[in-house]
C-alpha cells in the first residue's frame, strides 16, 4: 500500500510543482498590476489571470494538491476544474488582445465575446446539471480555432511584423510549443486521442519562461533607451544653458536679477539682455507654449532671432516685429508670448512692449502699477504691431519681467497665486534687493503649492532696481 502511494505522489509531483509555480507567477503579475496602476498594465493583469487560473487548475487535476484542503470541499473539485476550464480563455484572449494589431486584434475581440458567451453557459449548464459535458465542445472549438490563428500569425515573419506589438525569437517558440499542447489536449477530449498528461503544462511553462525572457530583454532595453533619452536631455540641458546669458549686466544705476527655474530638464522660457552701454539697456522675456524638447527648441529660435533685431534694441516695438517676422511660419502651431523692456538711465526713461504676455509690475513709491502694453502673440500673424507704453525712470523705481509660471501655480483647494498674491510678495519685501526679492517670491510659490505637487510649469523672473 505504501509503495501504490508514493508511485501515486510521484506521478503527481510534477503537476504539483508546476500548478504551484504558474499560481505564483500570475499572482505576482497581478500583485505588481496593482502597486504599478495604470492602464498600460492590462497586459500584466491578463497575463496574471490567466497563468494563476492555469496553474490553480492544474493543482485541481492533481489529488494530492486537492486535498491538502479542507475535506469538506474536496467534492467540488470536478466543478473547479470544469469552470475554470471554461472560464480561462477569456484571459488568455484578453492577452493576446493587448499584443494584437488591425484585423488581428478585431478578430480576437470577436473571439473574446464568443468566449465569454460559452463559458457563461458552460458554467451555469455544469452548475444546474452536474455535467460539462454540454458546452465544452465549443469550448475546445473556440480555443483550437483562436490557437490556429494566433499560431500562423506568430510563424509567419511578414504577418508577425503586421499584426503583432512583440516580434521575437524566444516568444514565437514559446507560443507555438503552446498551440501544439493546446491543440492537442483539445482535440484528444473531441476524438478521444491517447492523453499525456504534463505535455500541456510542460509546454505553457516553456511558454511563461519565453514571455518572461521576451520582458527582461525589453526592460533592460527600454532601460539603455532611457540611459540614452537621460544623456541627450543633459546634453541639452548643458545648451540650453548656454543660450541664456551667463553674467548679469553692470550698469550704472541699475540693479538686477533673474532667476530662472525650468519644470524638466530643458524648457520653453528665455530670456535676454541687450546691454548697449553703461546707461542703456534691453531685457527680454519669452515663454513658449508647451513645455519639453519642442517648447526649448523653439526657445533657441528665440535666441537666434534676437540676432536679427539687436540694432534695434532701442524701439521695443520693432524688436518684437523683428522676432514675429523672424518666427512667423517656423512654430508649427505653437506660439510665443514675450515682454521687451528698454531702459535709458541717462535720458530718465523706459520703453515696454509686449506680446501676449503678464503685465509688467512696476513698484514707486509705494504703490504698484500693472503696465500692460500687448500686441498679438508670436507666431499668429505675421504683420502684427506692437503698442509701445512710455515710462519715466526714477530713483527707487522697481520692475518685474516674469512668465506665468509665476501666478498659475494652484494651492489644495485649486486657487492659483494669482497676480494679487504676487503683489502682496512684492509689497512686503520692497526693502529686500532683488535677489532676496526673488528667493522669497519662489519661497512663497513653493509654499502655496501641496508639497506633494511637483513644479508645473518653467519659472522665469527679471527684478530691476533704478538707483
Amino acid at each position: 500500500m505504501e509503495d501504490q502511494v508514493l508511485t501515486m505522489l510521484r506521478g503527481q509531483v510534477v503537476g504539483i510543482m508546476l500548478g504551484t509555480v504558474f499560481l505564483f507567477i500570475g499572482l505576482a503579475a497581478c500583485g505588481i498590476a496593482v502597486i504599478r496602476g495604470g492602464g498600460r498594465v492590462r497586459i500584466l493583469v491578463w497575463f496574471g489571470i490567466f497563468t494563476a487560473l492555469y496553474g490553480a487548475r492544474l493543482l485541481a487535476e492533481v489529488p494530492a494538491g486537492f486535498s491538502v484542503l479542507p475535506r469538506s470541499i474536496w467534492a467540488s473539485r470536478p466543478y473547479v476544474i470544469w469552470i475554470i476550464t471554461y472560464l480561462i480563455l477569456i484571459p488568455a484572449l484578453l492577452f493576446w488582445l493587448e499584443l494584437s494589431l488591425g484585423r488581428l486584434r478585431r478578430f480576437v475581440q470577436i473571439t473574446v465575446i464568443g468566449a465569454a458567451v460559452v463559458a457563461i453557459a458552460g458554467v451555469c449548464s455544469s452548475l444546474i446539471t452536474g455535467s460539462p459535458d454540454w458546452f465544452m465542445p465549443y469550448n475546445s472549438l473556440l480555443a483550437i480555432w483562436c490557437l490556429l490563428a494566433l499560431a500562423i500569425v506568430n510563424a509567419v515573419p511578414s504577418l508577425a511584423k503586421r499584426f503583432l506589438v512583440i516580434q521575437s525569437r524566444i516568444s514565437v517558440i514559446g507560443t507555438l510549443v503552446l498551440a501544439v499542447a493546446v491543440l492537442y489536449a483539445n482535440l484528444a477530449v473531441l476524438f478521444h486521442l491517447p492523453s499525456y498528461p504534463f505535455f500541456e503544462p510542460l509546454a505553457f511553462a516553456v511558454f511563461v519562461f519565453s514571455l518572461g525572457y521576451v520582458a527582461a530583454e525589453r526592460i533592460f532595453a527600454d532601460e539603455r533607451r532611457l540611459l540614452s533619452i537621460e544623456n541627450e536631455l543633459e546634453i541639452a540641458r548643458e545648451i540650453q544653458s548656454s543660450i541664456l546669458p551667463s553674467c548679469i549686466p553692470e550698469l550704472k544705476s541699475l540693479r538686477i536679477n533673474a532667476a530662472y527655474h525650468p519644470m524638466t530638464a530643458v524648457a520653453g522660457d528665455f530670456y535676454e539682455f541687450i546691454p548697449v552701454d553703461e546707461y542703456r539697456v534691453g531685457f527680454l522675456v519669452a515663454d513658449v507654449s508647451g513645455h519639453g524638447v519642442p517648447a526649448a527648441l523653439i526657445a533657441a529660435m528665440v535666441k537666434v532671432a534676437m540676432q536679427s533685431v539687436v540694432s534695434s534694441a532701442s524701439d521695443p516695438a520693432e524688436v518684437l516685429r523683428g522676432l514675429n517676422r523672424v518666427l512667423s511660419g517656423q512654430l508649427r502651431s505653437q506660439f510665443v508670448s514675450a515682454a521687451y523692456l528698454w531702459l535709458d538711465t541717462e535720458a530718465g526713461k523706459a520703453l515696454y512692449s509686449a506680446a501676449g504676455h503678464p503685465p509688467l509690475l512696476c513698484w514707486r513709491e509705494g504703490n504698484i502699477e500693472r503696465i500692460e502694453s500687448n500686441g498679438l502673440l508670436i507666431g499668429v500673424r505675421p504683420d502684427s504691431d506692437y503698442p509701445v507704453c512710455e515710462i519715466p525712470l526714477n530713483a527707487g523705481d522697481r520692475f518685474l519681467l516674469y512668465t506665468d509660471g509665476i501666478i498659475e501655480p494652484e494651492n489644495a483647494a485649486g486657487d492659483p497665486f494669482g497676480d494679487q498674491k504676487l503683489e502682496q510678495v512684492v509689497r512686503d519685501n520692497s526693502l529686500r534687493p532683488p535677489s532676496e526679492l526673488s528667493e522669497q517670491l519662489l519661497r512663497e510659490i513653493r509654499l502655496w503649492q501641496p508639497a506633494s505637487v511637483t513644479q508645473q510649469d518653467d519659472i522665469t523672473l527679471i527684478v530691476i532696481d533704478v538707483v
